[in-house]
């Protein structure tokens, strides 16, 4: 048995830190590129989700690297993202590439089903030994996670522009020569010692924009065309609370422990709408209100064509904006999406921000000297 698995941003990491300590094979695929998706939308449902043609172009390349087999997680309810493993089973089954697919699931009943697909993996794991991967992999996804975030704070602000990118780029390489979570974990720490070490402008205060929509494109660099390096390039400092470890942690663990999950997004979210129909729309709509209620500038919705929970979001989202005062930018992402046209539309959003804030601190000023 030879494991593979898809990207989605700094997944690869976390995922490599599991089986690593599970003591199995894997290939880990070339990073997401033009390439990929050319391979997936070759052979993926024309209207089928750009995650989807993305993901299926990973393991085409995986599997002429040797891969037979592939772990993805799975899902239950309105978001088709959980009828991802059947898919791709059965395009890769017709192209003739026969590869099993073992779906990390809890299916919300026990927190025995998630050990069982673990198992699956390498059946000489004890339960006691998986639960402590499971922890390894949580931390490490968390770990990264802080280490993206930080990233998100220097980039605005750093003195030599480029610096951020440069040490962050060289971590995600380099972590693939390290092995096992615990050495994983030291690596992390020693990109956050850099990233700390950067020289920054303390007086610098950037506009502040929060990003919301769906997992996938939120995430991952290549869908989204970088677009949360190049708000910071242009001295935006960007939040973006939908992660891979909130992921692992609502979605996975609570989900196997029948614990509820969400907190307060769900909170600031029922006003606007008040069920779970999928995906990530409560998160999406609850955030924004955070934000809003946190002062942020503006917001950026990001989706994949035919996203149907975002879509419903999306309708939405103009109510809070009306409520909050508070700018909001929707892009939608397909296959066709061209980079300039999407980066001159983010630029001009930023401009309008802007705007709005010099207009608000004129205004502030005015008042302040009235007084």
């Amino acid at each position: 048995m030879i494991i593979t698995f898809p990207h989605m941003g700094n997944t690869y990491i976390p995922a490599k830190a599991m089986l690593d300590d599970i003591g199995v094979k894997y290939i880990i695929p070339p990073f997401n590129n033009a390439r990929s998706l050319e391979v997936g939308m070759k052979h993926a449902p024309e209207m089928a989700c750009l995650p989807l043609k993305i993901n299926l172009g990973n393991f085409i390349e995986a599997h002429k690297s040797g891969a037979d087999t592939i772990l993805i997680a799975g899902g239950y309810g309105p978001c088709r993202f959980g009828y991802y493993a059947q898919m791709h089973r059965e395009i890769l089954k017709d192209l003739g590439l026969y590869m099993e697919v073992i779906t990390l699931e809890s299916n919300g009943k026990s927190f025995k089903t998630l050990i069982e697909s673990i198992k699956m993996i390498n059946g000489r794991v004890n339960p006691y030994k998986i639960l402590k991967i499971l922890k390894n992999t949580s931390d490490v996804a968390f770990m990264v996670d802080e280490l993206e975030k930080l990233t998100f704070k220097i980039r605005p602000r750093e003195i030599l522009k480029g610096s951020t990118d440069k040490i962050y780029k060289t971590f995600q390489k380099s972590v693939l020569n390290v092995e096992g979570s615990e050495n994983i974990k030291k690596h992390i720490k020693r990109a956050r010692e850099e990233l700390l070490s950067v020289e920054i402008d303390n007086k610098f205060r950037p506009l502040r924009v929060g990003i919301v929509g769906e997992i996938y494109t939120s995430i991952d660099s290549f869908a989204n065309h970088n677009i949360e390096a190049k708000l910071g390039h242009e001295g935006v400092e960007v939040s973006r609370q939908v992660t891979l470890s909130n992921w692992i942690s609502d979605h996975i663990i609570k989900k196997a422990l029948h614990i509820n999950s969400g907190g307060r997004f769900k909170r600031e979210a029922k006003p606007y709408l008040g069920a779970m129909i999928g995906g990530h729309t409560q998160e999406t709509l609850g955030n924004t209100v955070i934000y809003a209620k946190e002062g942020f500038n503006g917001i950026i919705q990001i989706f994949p064509l035919a996203c149907m929970p975002e879509i419903v979001s999306k309708s939405i989202l103009p109510s809070i904006e009306r409520d909050f005062n508070i700018p909001v930018l929707n892009i939608i992402i397909d296959e066709m999406t061209g980079e300039a046209g999407y980066i001159t539309r983010v630029e001009a959003f930023v401009d309008l921000l802007a705007r709005r804030k010099e207009l608000d601190e004129i205004e502030r000023d005015r008042l302040l000297s009235w007084n």
